[in-house]
């Protein structure tokens, strides 16, 4: 019996010196190699492949300045928490990244936290005030949830705060904590980027002006270059000709990508050719167009007109790329709404009711340009479909109207009488329509076959029959980047000068903001950047909240599941553990 007790506690005391050798050596093993286990379905805690490559690339220090400190609600607190977690995944890729986290509102003095607050908001951050229930009673409190970032000599603010108007601060928070490495990592590629690629919005056939598409232009210029081009049948509008060591001439885009938004006026041959030339050397298109005219100031003096066939002169140049544009609009439900004055007298009052040309767009496909994102508004929108003349072509659905759709082929007579009908499967006959593709693949020329030996074996023309590899992007309807306008009831309620351009998606009739902005930047991403980026943002990290209606209909089952049923498990399971002990040693 007792050289068993020896060998017992000989056996007990080599496990425990194993373990800890074992211990040891993983720590060891750990301090230098890094890994990390993520058993969460959708790997919310494991950095996309983009971001890694993105921070191994980093060649000197990115410095956060997080100003998420001090006494906040749960919501805000558990942002910080997500902020700091990302910010040491960050760190475990690259040795560039540091941050702090600072209280803006830790001063005493007064003067000194007003100073503090004044230069965060001109350094671009925004505050929030929130009421919180202290020990000297309610107070409200100012919250930056808000970074500076600092590389080399420059400084970008980031706002961790994503979300509309209107949605609770709940979801706000929660899809900030989802947006987290998006914007992250956005800003240091943004600020760690000396060659930004260039985007020419496509001037001389009456585009939308500067201030129309002001919000867009000024969001993409934080990651791009931004410019304007007028072709006027130059051949140079969108190329660039320089001469090699050897004096041959090389040729390629002037602009890594243009924006033709939402013309008026044909394009001649000599401006298709341009485009489609600029085309077959890789350069990348997005296409905003109406294939029928219409407009909403027609109807501010008259309660219909008439939405007519737009010629643009397209639509040959566009069959041959592998998208047809019908003539026709889309009526659709659920959609935008408008205001219309009732009443008489100083009985009048406005009401917004569904304007059916004004259709809420979703997603068409699992396509990163459009997952996840918000609808997307349009105005008198048409449909778009693939043709065969272009088989190789790879051509994906982004956008399209509700399964509660009518189609109306131009001319189409448009009344505000339709305001008073009320929506019906029977109104609205078919499915949902297709609004814009995306064309990725080698593009054939509009001009293959058709132009003499002279341009053809022109070497300063350098005329091409087939593309580089490129994609383009197809809109059917040209408002869809187009921002509004501060009228002037908007103007005088905001302080606004009247005429300044609005955020984009944003409709001051109805204080809503729609997914224009987020659709037109995930576009313009995945032209100039591939998927690496959109595919971040895109990506659904579920967030597993409480069914309130359930727990205030029943709060005493629930607590008594979360409070005593674990205590009782761990008594029931010491107890069967503790006769399980007891009839093993009696036996023996």
């Amino acid at each position: 019996m007792e050289n068993k007790r020896k060998n017992i506690k000989k056996n007990e005391i080599t496990s425990l010196i194993i373990t800890l050798i074992i211990i040891v050596l993983v720590n060891i093993i750990g301090s230098f190699v890094y890994t990390r286990l993520d058993l969460t379905s959708e790997k919310r805690y494991t950095l996309s492949n983009t971001s890694k490559e993105i921070l191994k690339n980093l060649d000197d220090y990115v410095f956060f300045r997080v100003y998420l400190e001090g006494e906040f609600p749960a919501g805000f607190k558990k942002l910080r928490k997500e902020t700091k977690e990302m910010l040491d995944e960050f760190r475990a890729y690259s040795k560039f990244i540091d941050y702090e986290f600072i209280n803006p509102s830790e001063s005493n003095d007064v003067a000194e936290r007003n100073e503090t607050y004044k230069i965060l908001y001109q350094n671009g951050l925004n505050y929030y005030t929130e009421t919180v229930q202290t020990n000297s009673g309610v107070q409200q409190i100012m919250i930056w949830p808000g970074i500076i970032m600092s590389y080399r000599e420059n400084e970008l603010p980031i706002d961790l705060l994503s979300g509309q108007s209107g949605q609770s601060q709940e979801t706000v928070l929660n899809n900030s904590a989802q947006d987290l490495e998006f914007k992250l990592i956005s800003a240091i590629k943004e600020i760690s980027t000396n060659n930004k690629p260039t985007i020419a919005f496509v001037d001389g056939h009456g585009e939308l002006a500067d201030l129309e598409v002001y919000d867009i232009a000024n969001t993409l210029s934080k990651k791009f270059m931004i410019k304007r081009a007028t072709l006027n049948g130059q051949l140079n509008a969108l190329m660039k000709r320089d001469f090699d060591p050897d004096s041959n001439i090389v040729i390629r885009p002037a602009y890594d990508a243009i924006v033709i938004a939402k013309p008026t006026e044909p394009f001649s041959e000599k401006d298709k050719f341009i485009i489609d030339q600029y085309v077959m050397y890789g350069g990348k298109v997005m296409w905003l167009l109406d294939a029928v005219e219409a407009s909403m100031d027609s109807l501010q003096s008259a309660e219909s007109t008439m939405g007519l066939a737009h010629n643009l002169n397209l639509d040959d140049q566009l069959f041959k790329y592998g998208v047809k544009l019908n003539r026709n609009l889309l009526l659709a439900y659920p959609c935008a709404q408008i205001g219309l004055v009732t009443g008489q007298g100083n009985n009048l009052q406005s009401v917004l009711l569904p304007w059916y040309y004004f259709p809420l767009l979703g997603a068409a496909s699992e396509h990163p340009i459009v997952r996840n994102i918000e609808a997307v508004k349009a105005d008198f929108v048409s449909s778009i479909e693939p043709t065969t003349s272009a088989p190789e072509i790879q051509k994906i659905p982004l956008l399209k109207t509700s399964d509660y759709t009518k189609v109306s082929s131009a001319p189409v007579y448009i009344s505000l009488d339709i305001l008073n009908q009320r929506p019906s499967a029977s109104m609205f006959p078919q499915k949902g329509m297709a609004t814009a593709f995306l064309l990725n693949g080698t593009f054939t020329s509009l001009f293959e076959n058709r132009m003499p030996e002279a341009i053809t074996e022109s070497s300063e023309i350098g005329f091409r029959t087939q593309s580089e590899p490129t994609s383009m992007i197809v809109i059917a309807d040209g408002d869809i980047i187009r921002n509004q306008l501060a009228q002037l009831d908007y103007a005088k309620k905001n302080n606004k000068r009247i005429g300044s351009p609005l955020p984009l998606g944003y409709d001051q009739y109805t204080n809503i903001t729609y997914g224009n902005k987020q659709f037109i930047e995930n576009a313009t991403s995945y032209l100039l950047e591939g998927e690496g980026l959109i595919n971040i943002r895109s990506r659904e990290l579920k967030i597993r909240l409480l069914d309130m209606n359930k727990v205030d209909g029943n709060p005493i089952l629930w607590q008594l599941i979360n409070v005593v049923l674990p205590s009782a498990l761990m008594i029931v399971l010491g107890i069967v553990l503790a006769i399980l002990r007891k009839k093993k040693y009696t036996k023996s």
